[in-house]
């Protein structure tokens, strides 16, 4: 169990990191997005193996890059400038 947090945690981080590097502009801080991707990740590696009970370890490492993806998903902001009319425009 160990192995699959330590192993989950360093998917979330490397996939945060890529995210980071990919897309710097339409995410917040880097630390944030760092924390956010390794807490996903052991979240998703809990959730995975509560489920399987002892399904595996690559499952669980599948089921905490998901949850870790989704996670991440959730800090992107809009590529452009919205244009926001009014009501009555």
């Amino acid at each position: 169990m160990l192995l699959e947090a330590l192993g989950s945690a360093i998917l979330g981080l490397a996939l945060s990191w890529v995210y980071a590097a990919r897309l710097p502009h339409r995410l917040p801080a880097r630390p944030l997005v760092l924390s956010t991707g390794v807490a996903g990740a052991l979240f998703g590696a809990f959730l995975t193996h509560s489920a399987l009970e002892a399904g595996g370890f690559l499952l669980v490492l599948l089921g905490a890059a998901i949850v870790s993806a989704a996670s991440l998903s959730l800090l992107l902001r809009p590529a452009g400038r919205l244009r926001r009319r009014s009501a009555t425009a």
